[in-house]
């Protein structure tokens, strides 16, 4: 049975808000952006992907800097400036009509987008205990799905009208989204302390300890390889569906259809089950099994035989079970994210953490191209691999950074209590525990 999309009256439902506000902007973004940038701005397919390349690299990089900026001065007011910062990066892309302004801006929406992120994570540090973050943040993501799915539809009518104002449209909702999204934080209570820092334990070194921190940096690049699912749905099976396999053209709108409606309805319920480290390393583990079957999968459907429709029907399976592994490879990984972070230092671990999206978005496409259409079935079991390694690898992985913590003064977290998807939510209260994309 899915679970309520969004969570309990509290701050956690207006982080949910924040984040389900700021989605539709997104998805209408994401399904226009490319069009407007070549009909409106006049670029060329080359100059948008140099673009978008270099400002999610910008964007990767300053992740760290800006949470940092987030443990220091305080996470909700550094959320609510980067919102604003967002808000303006696109709207001065209403006003771009040339390569020279179309770099330096997206560059900006880019770095703005990635700060957010990890402030907004460390803003959901401080007010959500430690045992019902993971919960808080399937609700999140289910938020933002349903969010993208309002938004998609949006920049789908603009597609289908394909004026420059309706692509203008689409730009100017999306940064109001990003206003409405910083004055619902700005209505969140400041976590315990006002928006004071908590202050940093001894024994991490100075700074950005997170960039000192190896093993921390080894669970995030294993996080990151798992995270080329994001381009494989996205880019990947689209490319695959049409070039190799017999399925029709709507199959790939049915199978995103598909991706967006389970997660809206079962992260939640499969987040509930991680309640600790442990339980977080063995969903991630399964996630990478369960994804390596879904890449078995999608490359069975080029040589399955029979009718169309039993290719539509290997496809679905397929999705099905990149779904599954997705649900839980996100509900692991935001355990182990916060889990494993220093108290007072969420921000730049969340930072630094969530700098594999920017890089599974750059990088991803390329070489998932390369593997999959280029090496046909044995390029999917490859993928596959990787991810099946990753996921076991998170093992190994989570305890030496589990030892190095305790080795710090840091006590390890193991099994806090089960999330039941509506936490408490504590607000003026001293903050006691330490502390989990999308993604």
């Amino acid at each position: 049975m899915p679970a309520p999309l969004l969570p309990a009256p509290g701050p956690a439902r207006g982080l949910a808000l924040a984040q389900m506000v700021n989605a539709v902007g997104d998805g209408a973004y994401y399904v226009c952006s490319a069009l407007y940038f070549s009909r409106v701005v006049g670029l060329t397919a080359t100059q948008i992907g140099a673009a978008l390349t270099l400002a999610w690299a910008v964007g990767a990089v300053a992740g760290v800097p800006l949470g940092h900026l987030a443990d220091r001065r305080g996470p909700r007011g550094t959320a609510v400036l980067l919102a604003c910062a967002t808000a303006l990066a696109v709207a001065a892309l209403l006003f771009v009509r040339s390569y020279a302004w179309f770099l330096p801006v997206v560059c900006a929406y880019a770095t703005a987008q990635c700060g957010l992120a990890a402030a907004r994570q460390s803003l959901l540090a401080g007010l959500v205990p430690r045992g019902a973050r993971t919960g808080v943040l399937a609700h999140l993501q289910s938020a933002a799905n349903a969010g993208l799915a309002v938004g998609a539809s949006l920049g789908a009518v603009a597609l289908h009208t394909g004026t420059p104002a309706a692509y203008l449209t689409v730009l100017a909702v999306d940064a109001a989204a990003f206003a409405g999204c910083a004055l619902l934080l700005w209505r969140l209570p400041a976590p315990a302390g006002g928006e004071e820092p908590v202050a940093a334990p001894g024994g991490r070194g100075g700074g950005f300890a997170v960039l000192k921190d190896r093993p921390y940096a080894l669970v995030a690049l294993l996080n990151t390889v798992m995270l080329l699912r994001m381009p494989l749905i996205s880019l990947v099976l689209p490319l695959w569906i049409v070039e190799r396999t017999a399925a029709p053209g709507w199959t790939v709108s049915l199978l995103l259809v598909l991706n967006t409606v389970a997660v809206m309805l079962f992260q939640v319920r499969v987040a509930a089950a991680v309640t600790g480290l442990a339980g977080a390393v063995r969903t991630a583990r399964s996630g990478g099994a369960v994804m390596l079957a879904s890449c078995a999968v999608f490359g069975l459907s080029a040589v399955v035989p029979g009718p169309v429709w039993s290719v539509v029907a290997v496809l679905v399976a397929g999705s099905a079970l990149l779904v599954w592994g997705e649900m839980r490879q996100s509900a692991g990984a935001w355990q182990i994210a916060f889990g494993l972070a220093p108290a007072g230092r969420q921000g730049q671990y969340q930072g630094f953490f969530g700098a594999g999206v920017p890089v599974a978005r750059m990088l991803g496409p390329v070489l998932l191209t390369a593997l999959v259409l280029g090496g046909g079935v044995p390029g999917w079991l490859v993928l596959g691999g990787f991810f099946l390694v990753a996921g076991v690898g998170m093992g190994p992985a989570v305890r030496w950074a589990e030892r190095r913590g305790a080795g710090a003064g840091r006590v390890p977290v193991r099994n806090a209590p089960r999330s039941t998807g509506h936490p408490p939510v504590r607000s003026g209260l001293p903050r006691t525990t330490a502390g989990t994309n999308g993604g």
